[in-house]
């Protein structure tokens, strides 16, 4: 990959490869490492699993390449493609997540606490491996919006467009799902 390449936006790179095989090979080793964190982070934490999904995540991406709309965020609709895909692997092993590793925890407590009317790391005393145990308490409409918003850092209207829910509701998961992270680490506490 050139320096060039790697200032190009997605959706130009999208544009060359509706021509040229070769350059989807720059998304995906763009969002490669990316996709696998938030793969993880959704609870898939077995190698092939992960391997597989992704696989099915490019397949489905560059198949579907004359779909995508290049006045939209490549991301969300990556993203999106990838969490349709975790649920689906989820569904047909009859499996849930397990939880998230929390690897940054400490960097999303302190965002967190600082989006919070309250300091709840300094309130609580956290540490990293209470907000991995919290995170597997909330149910999945709440880790998901966790997930995206502290951990994948995405807007409200990409986490919208990757979860197919109005940003409104977006707003409302978060809030929601930030009060009852609270609770429970106040318990853990």
């Amino acid at each position: 990959m050139t320096n060039h390449d790697v200032s190009r936006a997605d959706e130009d790179i999208v544009g060359d490869a509706l021509v040229q095989k070769e350059a989807f090979a720059l998304l995906v080793h763009r969002y490669q490492e990316r996709l696998t964190r938030y793969l993880r982070r959704l609870g898939v934490f077995k190698r092939e699993d992960m391997e597989d999904i992704l696989q099915n995540v490019f397949l489905k991406t560059y198949r579907n390449l004359n779909e995508f709309d290049r006045k939209l965020k490549f991301s969300s609709w990556i993203y999106r493609i990838t969490h349709n895909e975790a649920m689906s692997f989820f569904r047909s092993t009859s499996s849930r997540p397990e939880g998230h590793p929390v690897d940054d925890a400490e960097l999303v407590l302190e965002q967190l606490s600082g989006s919070a009317d309250t300091s709840m790391e300094a309130e609580l005393g956290l540490n990293a491996s209470q907000l991995t145990e919290a995170m597997k308490k909330l149910e999945a409409k709440y880790r998901d919006v966790i997930v995206l918003r502290y951990f994948e850092e995405r807007e409200y209207a990409e986490i919208s467009d990757i979860l197919r829910i109005p940003t409104g509701t977006v707003a409302t998961l978060l809030s929601r799902a930030k009060k009852r992270l609270r609770e429970t680490l106040s318990h853990l506490a």
